[in-house]
C-alpha cells in the first residue's frame, strides 16, 4: 500500500508540472516570472544571486552517478546512482543479465529548475530527476548512443540528440514516449534553445554542419556548413543575448567555431588546443566573455567576445586544479563558473572577477557534463542521495615518454575490483604506434597499445589493471607494440 501511494504521488507531481499538448509553446527566459521563477544561467546581468536552493550537477561516467553540489556552500551533498560502477564484479556490469545503466554522460534541465534530465550513452537511457527530492521520476529509452538532451522552453518535451544515429528524439516525458523524430545530419551531438525559445540549434560530431530548427513546427529551416578545419563538434552553447553559438571540437583537438546566431554565419575558427570540450558564457563589469575548456592542456581559456563580428580575443588562460577539464557552467549572477575535471574526479569553482580557482571539490568518478540549475524553492538536502563514487582513490602521474617526443599524463582510478588507467598525450609523432607500460622501477608490464592521431595526440587510451595492488609507481610510453602483439587501431576519444 505504501509503495502504491509513493507511485501515485510521483505521477501527480509529474502531471502537475505541464499542460497537455503536442506543440511546444514559446516562453522567454529573459526575466523571472511573477511567481518567482529563477533565471537560468548563462544569464544576462541582473539575475538572482547564488542560492542554497540551487544545485550544480555533474554526470559521472565511471561511477555511473550524478554528483549533487550546493553552490552556496560549495558542499558535495552526495550522488544519485543510476547503475553500478564500471566493471563492478558483483553486478556483472558487462554481462547479459545486467539491467542497470552504463556511461552516465549528458545533462540538461527545465527552465523552471524543477527537472533535470540525464543521458546514459551506452544503455541509451534518458532519466528525469525531480530537483527538489533527487528522485528519478521517469526513465525512457531512445536510439543508439544519445549524447545530450534538453527540455523544450515550456518544459513539456525533451529533445535528445541521438548521436549514434541521425535524428533528434522528441519525448513526451510525462507519458514516457517518443512523439516525434527530427532528421538531422549524421551524429547529432547536442540541442540548445535560443533565449526566446523560438529556435533550436543542433551540432554534429560526424558532419561539419549546424542545423537551425523552428521549435513550433519542429522543422529544420537552415543548415550552416562549418569550415573543414574546424571539423565535427561534440558540445556547444548559446550566449544569453542569443548572438553567439560556440562549438567545441574534441576530434581534431585544434579549433572551436564561433557562429553568429543572428546572421547564421561562422565568424571565427580559433586554435584552442587538444580535446577542446565545452564552452559557456559570463558577463563581468559590462564585458562579455566566453570560457572554453581544453582537456588536453588542463586549461580553461577566457575570451572577450566581439560585438562587431571580429574574432574574439584571448584574455586569460586559467590553469585548472586538476586534469581533463570538460563540462562548464556559470552561476546566473555571473560571479562563478564551475568546471568538471574528468581526469581528477573533481569540480573547480572559479571566481569570474579574478579568473582564479577558489575551490576544488572531490566528486564522482569521470565527470563529463556539468550544469548549474537555479531553483526558486527549497530543495531537500540529501534525500535519495548516496555516496557511490565518492572518496575513491585516484592518482595522476606524468607520463615518461621514451624513444619519442611528447608528454602526457596517466590517470589511475580505483574501481570495484580493478583500476582504470587512462592515458592522454600530446606532442607525439602523428599516426604512430605506442604502448603504455606500468612500472615499479624493476618490473614492467604492458597495459595497452594505441596509435597517435594525425595531430600527434592520444586523446584517451583506456585500460584496466591491478595498478595499486602491484605497487606500480610510474607509466612509461614507448613507440611500437609489445613483442608478439598485432598492430592496434587508434584510441577513440570520449566527448
Amino acid at each position: 500500500m505504501a509503495r502504491a501511494f509513493v507511485a501515485a504521488a510521483v505521477y501527480a507531481s509529474i502531471a502537475a508540472c505541464t499542460t497537455p499538448g503536442t506543440q511546444e509553446s514559446v516562453r522567454s527566459n529573459a526575466s523571472p516570472s511573477a511567481q518567482g521563477t529563477p533565471i537560468q544561467a548563462p544569464a544576462l546581468p541582473g539575475a538572482q544571486q547564488i542560492s542554497g536552493n540551487d544545485r550544480v550537477y555533474t554526470a559521472d561516467q565511471s561511477s555511473n552517478t550524478v554528483s549533487v553540489i550546493n553552490p552556496a556552500t560549495n558542499t558535495v551533498l552526495g550522488t544519485i546512482a543510476l547503475g553500478k560502477p564500471r566493471l563492478e564484479p558483483g553486478a556483472d556490469v558487462l554481462g547479459a543479465m545486467y539491467d542497470g545503466e552504463i556511461d552516465v554522460h549528458g545533462l540538461g534541465f527545465s527552465r523552471d529548475g524543477k527537472w533535470l534530465d540525464v543521458i546514459d550513452v551506452t544503455t541509451n537511457a534518458v532519466h528525469v530527476i525531480d530537483t527538489a527530492t533527487n528522485q528519478v521520476v521517469r526513465t525512457m529509452y531512445v536510439g543508439r548512443a544519445p549524447h545530450e538532451g534538453f527540455f523544450s522552453p515550456d518544459g513539456t518535451r525533451l529533445w535528445v540528440a541521438v548521436r549514434g544515429q541521425d535524428y533528434i528524439s522528441v519525448l513526451d516525458w510525462r507519458a514516457g514516449k517518443e512523439v516525434d523524430r527530427i532528421r538531422t545530419e549524421d551524429g547529432p551531438s547536442k540541442v540548445v534553445f535560443s533565449p526566446d525559445g523560438k529556435l533550436a540549434y543542433v551540432n554534429h560530431l560526424r558532419a561539419s554542419r549546424v542545423d537551425m530548427i523552428d521549435v513550433a513546427s519542429r522543422r529544420i529551416i537552415k543548415r550552416l556548413p562549418i569550415p573543414e578545419q574546424a571539423g565535427g563538434s561534440s558540445d556547444m552553447a548559446i550566449s544569453p543575448d542569443g548572438r553567439d553559438i560556440w562549438l567545441g571540437m574534441p576530434t581534431n583537438g585544434r579549433t572551436t567555431a564561433v557562429v553568429n546566431a543572428r546572421t547564421f554565419r561562422v565568424e571565427a575558427v580559433l586554435n584552442t588546443g587538444p580535446r577542446t570540450n565545452h564552452p559557456n558564457f559570463v558577463t563581468v563589469d559590462g564585458v562579455d566573455y566566453a570560457y572554453q575548456t581544453v582537456g588536453g592542456l588542463n586549461e580553461t581559456l577566457v575570451y572577450r567576445r566581439s560585438k562587431t563580428g571580429a574574432p574574439p580575443t584571448l584574455v586569460r588562460t586559467i590553469h585548472n586544479n586538476g586534469h581533463g577539464p570538460h563540462g562548464i557552467w556559470p552561476s546566473p549572477d555571473n560571479t562563478r563558473i564551475y568546471v568538471a575535471l574528468q581526469n581528477s574526479d573533481a569540480v573547480d569553482v572559479i571566481d569570474t572577477h579574478t579568473n582564479s580557482v577558489i575551490k576544488t571539490l572531490p566528486i564522482g568518478q569521470s565527470p563529463m557534463a556539468l550544469v548549474y540549475v537555479a531553483r526558486g524553492t527549497p530543495a531537500t538536502s540529501t534525500n535519495n542521495l548516496g555516496r557511490q563514487g565518492l572518496g575513491m582513490r585516484m592518482q595522476n602521474l606524468s607520463l615518461s615518454v621514451t624513444g619519442s617526443s611528447g608528454q602526457g599524463t596517466a590517470l589511475i582510478r580505483a574501481l570495484p575490483g580493478i583500476n582504470e588507467v587512462t592515458i592522454g598525450a600530446t606532442g607525439l609523432p602523428p599516426n604512430q604506434q605506442f604502448t603504455a607500460y606500468a612500472s615499479d622501477g624493476t618490473r614492467t608490464t604492458a597495459l595497452m597499445s594505441m596509435v597517435s592521431n594525425q595531430f600527434g595526440n592520444i586523446d584517451e587510451g583506456l585500460s584496466y589493471a591491478y595498478f595499486f595492488a602491484n605497487h606500480y609507481t610510474s607509466v612509461i610510453l614507448k613507440p611500437g607494440t609489445p613483442p608478439g602483439e598485432h598492430e592496434p587501431g587508434p584510441a577513440m576519444p570520449q566527448a
